[in-house]
Formats: structure tokens, C-alpha cells, sequence
């Protein structure tokens, strides 16, 4: 264990989003490794979009982990990451790490924005979550025997959000050697959408099902369900460059940093069987 790393557990780490998919599992981890957490949500005081609440929440911390509510390139998320930055850098919170997403063009200048402040930057660029399908709104659909999605038959290497987590924390208590640096982070295989749904029916004995649609449909499909007409214009912008296979390959990143292999799918799929995440 290198003296950067020792000295990294006295940190503190601010975790924005701590009750979140990625947050609350950086948490975890971070304070297995022995560091200090404080919680940055509405909760306890911190509003990314009340940028009065940022000071204390940020002030006497050595590092923060920044996951935005919206998606990583929303609009108005590259000037928040900025600007939050900025605030960092003068009460000395040098170490930021950024969660982006592999493949999204427009996380782009978000990811710039963080280069761009001066701080001691880490962008860990994530795959798409293997908890998407045991939290959130597909879990919704996965309960009612049917994943509808726009992914058509596109491989993906689903990440489990445990090993960002890891690598997260790993980048906060390396010291210099993950500073400057952009981690990619991937599931050790590919898996279309409609294998992984298939997994999960297998690990459940349920009938559950996957139904791809053209992505204008999905858009539609969103502002039914109650999701303002810009930010749903947003997310098929998205989806329809994201899941287009530029993303359909394998990324070695957990292994560079933790120095084991990804969790597989199987094995989060198994899990979750075991837990009931998708019994009815």
C-alpha cells in the first residue's frame, strides 16, 4: 500500500446522488476502505440546482464523487459541473470524479467542463447498468412480464454498479495515479437486451418478454408516460446515437484498476433471483 494511498483514508468524500443507483454503492465502498462519507443530497442540504447549498456541503472535504441527477449530458449539466468545480477548487476539494456515460456524445462537454477547472479530475465512463433492470422504471416494466426498449438487438457489456463503485473509490485514494485520467468501465461479456431479459427469465422461471421499438415510438411512448416533452426529445437523442453498437465491445477498465475481472451479468441476475428483485 503506497503513503498516498494510506493518507487517502483520513479523506473525507462528498457523494452527490448518495441515495442513488451509483451513489449509494460508493458510499459503501468508500467507507469499507476506511474514508469518511458525507452524504450530498436534497436530504441533507444539497441541491444541484441551488447553488447556495454547495459551500457546505463541500467545505473541510478532500474529494467529491459528482453523479447529476439528470443524465450526464443534459443540458445545463456541463455548466453545473463547472461551476461545482469551481466552488471545490477554492475550498481546496481538489479530487473530483466524475460519472459519465461510454459512448454518449453528449456527456462530451460535461466531461470537458471537469478537464477544464483545474482540479485533480478523474471521468469514469460507465456501460450501461446491470441495475437498470432490478431498479427504476424498467424494473416496473420487468414486474409486468414485459421490457419494452428501443435497443433493437445491440450488444451491450452491462456493468454492475458495484464495481464503479470500486473504481470510483479506487481513483479518490490513488493518489496521483488516476488523475487526469478517463476509466472506462465494462461487464466482462455482450448481451443483447433481449438475452439479458431472457437471463433473468431463466433465473426466475418467469415468462418475461422483450419488445424493441423504433426510438420516435419510445419518445412518444415516455410523454405518455408523464415525461416532459423536452427532457423525452432528449433521451431519444440519445438513444438513438448511444444504441447504435458503437458501445457493442468489451472495455477492460475494472481490470486495469482493480486488478480482478467484472462481475459478470449471471452472476447479478442470480442474486437478484435469489432476492426476489423480480418475483410478483
Amino acid at each position: 500500500m503506497t503513503d498516498d494511498v494510506k493518507s487517502a483514508k483520513d479523506m473525507t468524500l462528498v457523494v452527490t446522488g448518495a441515495s442513488g443507483r451509483t451513489g449509494s454503492r460508493v458510499a459503501r465502498s468508500a467507507e469499507a476502505a476506511g474514508l469518511t462519507v458525507r452524504a450530498a443530497s436534497r436530504a441533507t442540504g444539497f441541491d444541484w440546482e441551488d447553488r447556495s447549498t454547495w459551500a457546505d456541503t463541500l467545505r473541510g472535504a478532500a474529494a467529491a464523487y459528482l453523479a447529476h441527477p439528470a443524465d450526464v449530458g443534459a443540458p445545463g449539466t456541463a455548466e453545473a459541473v463547472g461551476e461545482l468545480a469551481g466552488v471545490a477548487l477554492g475550498l481546496g476539494v481538489r479530487r473530483l470524479v466524475l460519472l459519465s456515460a461510454r459512448g454518449e456524445d453528449q456527456a462530451l462537454p460535461t466531461e470537458e467542463a471537469l478537464r477544464a477547472s483545474g482540479a485533480d479530475w478523474t471521468v469514469v465512463r460507465a456501460a450501461w447498468f446491470a441495475q437498470n433492470f432490478s431498479e427504476g422504471p424498467l424494473l416496473d416494466e420487468m414486474l409486468r412480464g414485459e421490457l419494452v426498449f428501443p435497443a433493437g438487438e445491440v450488444s451491450e457489456p452491462f456493468v454492475d454498479v458495484r464495481d464503479i463503485a470500486e473504481v470510483v473509490v479506487a481513483a479518490v485514494t490513488g493518489g496521483e495515479r488516476y488523475a487526469g485520467r478517463t476509466l472506462t468501465v465494462t461487464g466482462p461479456r455482450l448481451l443483447t437486451w433481449r438475452e439479458a431479459v431472457a437471463e433473468i427469465a431463466a433465473a426466475t422461471g418467469r415468462a418475461l418478454a422483450y419488445r424493441s421499438v423504433p426510438v420516435q415510438d419510445y419518445g412518444e411512448a415516455l410523454v405518455g408516460f408523464g415525461v416532459p416533452p423536452e427532457e423525452a426529445a432528449f433521451l431519444t437523442g440519445v438513444f438513438a446515437t448511444l444504441l447504435d453498437g458503437r458501445n457493442a465491445h468489451v472495455e477492460d477498465g475494472v481490470r486495469q484498476v482493480l486488478g480482478r475481472e467484472p462481475r459478470d451479468f449471471g452472476d447479478f441476475v442470480a442474486e437478484g433471483a435469489a432476492a426476489g428483485t423480480w418475483a410478483v
